[in-house]
């Protein structure tokens, strides 16, 4: 008998761990949507006579808006990319580009992966 009341109170403990967790991630979620809409807007206002940015995780993942939004905050031009890239690999590349020209600024970049990731 006091061995199944352990395991009640053990599953109540559980059960409020999970309970707790999922407030957190909803809470996460929420953060990060708002993160993802303010950095939408902030990127289409910056972009407004170029391109539109609808979705962040695959509108920036061909590189090309990535690179058109570099390119109107530093003011230079970027090296030559891929201006109409079809496959993976071009893609790629030129999410490459961006990140290096980012690097050779002396800005901190992010693994080239999470821009890739949709495709």
């Amino acid at each position: 008998m006091t061995e199944h009341k352990r395991l009640n109170i053990n599953f109540e403990e559980d059960e409020e761990f999970d309970m707790e967790a999922e407030r957190d991630l909803a809470e996460d979620a929420q953060w990060k949507k708002i993160q993802q809409n303010t950095f939408t807007r902030w990127a289409n206002e910056h972009l407004k006579n170029i391109a539109n940015v609808a979705n962040l995780e695959t509108d920036l993942c061909d590189g090309l808006r990535l690179i058109a939004l570099i390119e109107v905050l530093s003011q230079k031009r970027l090296p030559k990319h891929n201006k109409r890239p079809t496959f993976r690999s071009q893609k790629l590349e030129n999410v490459s580009v961006a990140l290096k020209f980012l690097e050779d600024e002396g800005i901190k970049i992010v693994n080239i992966e999470k821009f890739l990731k949709k495709n």
